[in-house]
Parts: C-alpha cells; sequence; structure tokens
C-alpha cells in the first residue's frame, strides 16, 4: 500500500475546491467606499456563477490614477459623470456597451440620461448607478451656540471667514477633492462653475485659502462620514449622501442636509467598462444585473444615494423614499447645476490651487 494514500484522499476536496475556483470566471469591480448593497454582490454570484472581486477608492484623482497607466485589471469601474467619466469616454479609455446585452438599460429615467448625456453623448458608455448633490452637512445646534444668526442654508457658512470664524470650534471640514468643492466655490462667487478663466480660479483659489485658517480637516468623504456621525465637525462640504449615511450611524441625531440657495452641484456616478477589461462580457451583465429595480433599490436602501431606474420606488424604505434629501424636491433640482470636464490647462490650474489650499498657502 502506497504509504501517502490517505494523504492524498484528504487532499482531493482541497484540490477539487481550488480548481473549481480557478476555473469560475471572475469580475473585478472598483467601487467608491461604502457604495454597494453586500446582498447585490452575494446575488449576482449566486445567479451567474461569476466570482466578484470588489476593490474600492476614495477619490475620483485616485480612480484616474490607477486607470491612466492601463491594464487596470478591472472589468466595472464606477467614475463621477463629470469630469473622470467624461474624461476617460474622450479618451478611449471606457469600451462602448453594448445594450443588446444589457436588456434592463431601458429602466433608467431619461430625464436622467439626457443629463448625462452631456458628458456621454448618445449614452454610449455607462449605466447611471446612483446620483446625488454637493452640499453642506451640519450640526444646526452646535453651530447656533456659537452662530445664532449663521445662514444654515447657504455656502456662505463657511466660505464667509467672518462665519467661519465664528464656528471654527465646532469642527469645520471639507472633503478632500478639488474636482468637486472648486465649481462650487466658483457658483457661490456668482461665476461659471465650468470657468476656464484664470481670473475666476484665482478668485476660487483666494475664497479658499481665506477660510483655510479656519478649516480643521480637509479628508476624504468616507473619514467626514464617519466623523461627523460621531459629532467631530459641526459644518462639513461634502457629498448629500454621505450625510445621509452619517445620519443613519449617529448615535445622538443632530445631524441635517442643507442643499446651498445658490444651487447644488448635480453629478452622476456611472457603471463603465474599461476599454481594456479582461471580461467585459461579465461586466455587462453586472451593469443589467445593478439595472434591476429591486437590485438597485437594494442598494438606495443601504447607502442612502437615489438610483435611476423609476421602477425601483416600490422596493424603497418608506423613510428612503420620502427622504427630500436623498429624492430632493423638483424646485431644488431646478436650482442646481451640473459641470463638464475642464479643459487641461484649467484642470492643472485647479489642481495646483487645490494644492495651495490643502497646504495653507
Amino acid at each position: 500500500m502506497n504509504p501517502f494514500r490517505p494523504f492524498l484522499l484528504a487532499l482531493l476536496p482541497a484540490l477539487a475546491l481550488a480548481w473549481t475556483a480557478a476555473a469560475q470566471p471572475v469580475l473585478n469591480v472598483y467601487n467608491w467606499t461604502d457604495y454597494i448593497d453586500p446582498r447585490a454582490i452575494e446575488g449576482f454570484q449566486q445567479e451567474t456563477g461569476i466570482r466578484v472581486r470588489y476593490d474600492v477608492f476614495d477619490s475620483l484623482e485616485t480612480l484616474e490614477g490607477k486607470l491612466s497607466a492601463g491594464r487596470s485589471g478591472y472589468d466595472v469601474i464606477v467614475p463621477t459623470s463629470e469630469p473622470s467619466f467624461a474624461r476617460l469616454a474622450r479618451a478611449g479609455a471606457l469600451r462602448v456597451l453594448d445594450r443588446a446585452a444589457i436588456p434592463n438599460w431601458g429602466n433608467q429615467d431619461p430625464a436622467l440620461l439626457a443629463q448625462v448625456a452631456g458628458s456621454d453623448p448618445g449614452n454610449r458608455h455607462g449605466a447611471i448607478y446612483l446620483w446625488g448633490t454637493i452640499g453642506l452637512g451640519l450640526r444646526p445646534d452646535r453651530i447656533r451656540a456659537l452662530a445664532p444668526d449663521a445662514p444654515l442654508d447657504s455656502f456662505d457658512l463657511l466660505l464667509k471667514p467672518e462665519n467661519a470664524a465664528r464656528i471654527a470650534r465646532c469642527g469645520i471640514a471639507i472633503m478632500d477633492s478639488g474636482i468637486d468643492v472648486i465649481p462650487s466655490v466658483l457658483r457661490w462667487l456668482g461665476k461659471d462653475p465650468n470657468s476656464a478663466d484664470a481670473a475666476d480660479a484665482r478668485a476660487a483659489e483666494a475664497a479658499l485659502l481665506a477660510i483655510r485658517p479656519h478649516v480643521r480637516a480637509i479628508i476624504s468623504s468616507a473619514a467626514i462620514t464617519d466623523a461627523l456621525a460621531q459629532g467631530e465637525y459641526c459644518a462639513v462640504l461634502t457629498y448629500s449622501g454621505d450625510v445621509v449615511q452619517a445620519q443613519n450611524r449617529a448615535p445622538n441625531g443632530g445631524l441635517a442636509y442643507a442643499q446651498p440657495k445658490e444651487g447644488a452641484q448635480l453629478w452622476f456616478d456611472m457603471l463603465a467598462i474599461p476599454a481594456d477589461a479582461p471580461n467585459p462580457e461579465a461586466a455587462q451583465r453586472f451593469i443589467d444585473y445593478m439595472l434591476r429595480p429591486a437590485v438597485i433599490a437594494g442598494v438606495t436602501n443601504q447607502v442612502r444615494y437615489p438610483n435611476a431606474v423609476p421602477a425601483s420606488r416600490p422596493h424603497l424604505r418608506a423613510e428612503v423614499a420620502a427622504d427630500p434629501n436623498i429624492y430632493p424636491p423638483p424646485e431644488a433640482i431646478a436650482r442646481s447645476f451640473t459641470v463638464s470636464a475642464p479643459g487641461p490647462a484649467a484642470e492643472r490650474a485647479r489642481a495646483r490651487s487645490w494644492s495651495r489650499f490643502k497646504a495653507g498657502r
């Protein structure tokens, strides 16, 4: 008898499992932090037999850096419509979607698709995942204790130095994304959020530098969410969903979200496929799966960002569907604005301005 036979027999189940895993197709997804319903991943894997390898990023700069070198290895990415998604599409870095392989494409709201078409003519390169606004996360009671007359419905609260100075003690934070913040500053200044004018860029930088001594932190939106929930800050400039998530996590409540009266930036996060994706067929199956009303409703219920599938509404929890911070009323949408990618020179100028703002000089 072969003395190694019992040992080899014991190894067979493990070897079979390893062989199955090696033969199983893999889908590589690169998404924002805390931005998925885990049950969606589990359901896709169970239904298709495709294993999902899921990585996360916390800023558009990180995403673009990963994609810029090529051969990222990802099959599905989730860039924001402007500027990242539009820039990647123009550069030929995204695959044109085969809508025949995405039967649920028609579930998307045509009005929202029309908004995105400004970034992707013909909506050729992406489906809408989630969307939202950029505004203010607030702890009104703590702000009122320091500045009873401070405006809670305007970027004046943070961008006027005299107001920022008054509330600095309770903590001001701004998300670390010049791509997202600078257009809102330009809008507050009464300028075109898409301006490439050098004078406008200098004005936005000056406005940011004027409040820099009063800003406690410039951090990722994911970090802001947790810190805001724990009471570290009383005023933040960030994504709407980050504040709504923080409200859900806050042990003692007291959080509010405000879309500034100047108008909030409206953004869309897109499901897209890199041009060199190793498994584009699986990627299209994943996009189709995510556009199912019940599936995308589960994502909205989990992360508190609105989706673009109207038929998902019956599957939403009542408090989610009725929350104006998740689904803004028409008058708030009417005041909102979208942005376009700046040209290379303007983009470099904004990046330098943001670096100086972070450094405080």
